[in-house]
């Protein structure tokens, strides 16, 4: 028999020892159930579960070699022996389950408090876009304020974007303004027009009229109706250039157009009146000033600014136009001897329909539409213009245009003042 207390195993295992014929040499104490004889026979598994006095075991069979009497010259008797070791399971389950509970409520709390960091840190991250979102949804055609608060704007992801739509709605609001009251001022002036011819032919209906009544009348309502196109015309050349787009720069813009010629061919377009108001032009306008525009719209800015010139001289005065090469920039100077403008009507001399002494424009056919024009042709090429005039002295117009040129095509400007031709001999007679 087997000795167990020479062994230190746990109280709780259980163990059973036999020989190769299946006798049973020893067992711990707690075995209750040892397994019979055929168990070896029918080659039982080498881990079993099993159950001991109602307790659940995991066994494992373990085939080995026993040395009796060693100490014999012999070596000893060698016997084959079986040992099937059980342990309790119990524990181990409980372990399982105690880690289980351990890690599966810690897992729910961590997830449970990251959800909640996670949740307030994007409300806090995203509150910027959502306060941007809520200002962009307010934008109508009735409001276009927009001004993104100091947490927009510092938030660097978003700085940007407000930028951008800030900078757009003020563009869509100056844009619709200038509708607005493009169309108030038209209607305006139309209803105006049609008043004047409503009210001739009104009065020249109200008797019966001589041959040569009839005849002042009529002339009268055509005057009037030539007025009323000019101003249907002058508003459907404002609006075609402020609508057409700006192909500057993008790789199929307008073809040269030479400065000297254009404003050439308007100087002669305008000779006769020039004389009728015996008002003298000198042209100053090198060769070789191209500008990358189209040609109809340069000729119509020099001929509105020409035009308002005439129209505003003296019998005897000069109108001086100079060309001249500023660097990258093309100057084009026309000066007048006339009556001037008030201080107080310069700033809004390139209004629509703006008439600082509207019977005198009146007089003169007049719309109001012409610097308008002149200021929508310039900033459609991105250059500037600026007049300047004191009452009585005259008026001074200057535009500038960008040259859009390679530099391996630009003319150096002192080339360009040793080629300056005076152009009074080409000017048609009357002119100086």
């Amino acid at each position: 028999m087997l000795d167990g207390t020479e062994i230190n195993l746990p109280s709780e295992d259980i163990y059973e020892v036999w020989d190769e014929n299946g006798r049973v040499l020893g067992h711990s104490p707690g075995w209750e159930a040892p397994p019979g004889s055929n168990m070896f026979d029918t080659q039982p598994k080498q881990f079993e579960r099993i159950r001991v006095g109602g307790e659940r075991y995991r066994t494992i069979r373990i085939n080995g070699l026993r040395i009796v009497d060693p100490g014999e010259k012999s070596g000893g008797v060698k016997r084959r022996v079986t040992i099937v070791y059980g342990a309790p399971t119990r524990h181990v389950w409980e372990a399982v389950q105690n880690a289980f509970l351990f890690y599966g409520i810690t897992s729910l709390f961590l997830v449970v408090i990251t959800g909640l960091g996670m949740s307030w840190l994007l409300r806090r991250g995203l509150a910027p876009l959502d306060e941007l979102a809520k200002q962009a949804s307010g934008l109508s055609v009735h409001s276009w304020q927009f001004s993104p608060s100091a947490r927009i704007r510092d938030t660097t992801e978003l700085a940007p974007l407000a930028t951008a739509l800030e900078t757009a709605m003020k563009g869509l609001e100056r844009s619709f303004t200038q509708q607005r009251q493009f169309v108030n001022d038209a209607a305006h002036e139309l209803k105006t027009a049609v008043a004047v011819i409503k009210s001739s032919v009104q009065l020249l209906n109200m008797k019966p009229r001589s041959v040569e009544e009839y005849h002042a009348g009529l002339e009268r309502c055509q005057t009037d109706c030539q007025r009323m196109e000019g101003i249907v015309a002058k508003m459907l050349t404002l609006a075609r250039v402020e609508s057409s787009p700006n192909e500057r720069g993008s790789g199929s813009g307008p073809p040269s157009t030479d400065l000297a010629r254009v404003i050439k061919n308007v100087v002669a377009q305008l000779d006769t009146f020039a004389e009728l108001n015996k008002v003298h032009v000198k042209l100053s306008v090198p060769n070789l000033l191209t500008l990358e525009m189209e040609e109809d719209e340069l000729e119509l800015l020099c001929s509105n600014l020409l035009v308002n010139a005439l129209q505003h001289s003296k019998a005897g005065d000069v109108v001086q136009i100079t060309g001249r090469s500023a660097g990258v920039w093309i100057e084009l100077e026309i000066a007048d001897e006339g009556s001037g403008i008030e201080a107080e009507f310069l700033p809004y001399i390139f209004d629509r329909f703006y008439r600082n002494d509207p019977s005198r424009s009146r007089r003169t056919g007049g719309t109001g539409l012409g610097l308008a024009i002149c200021k929508a042709i310039v900033n459609k090429a991105n250059g500037t213009i600026e007049i300047t005039s004191k009452s009585g002295s005259g008026t001074n117009a200057v535009v500038r245009l960008r040259i859009e040129r390679n530099s391996t095509d630009w003319v150096p400007v002192k080339e360009l003042l040793k080629e300056t031709v005076l152009n009074e001999k080409t000017l048609p007679e009357g002119y100086q």
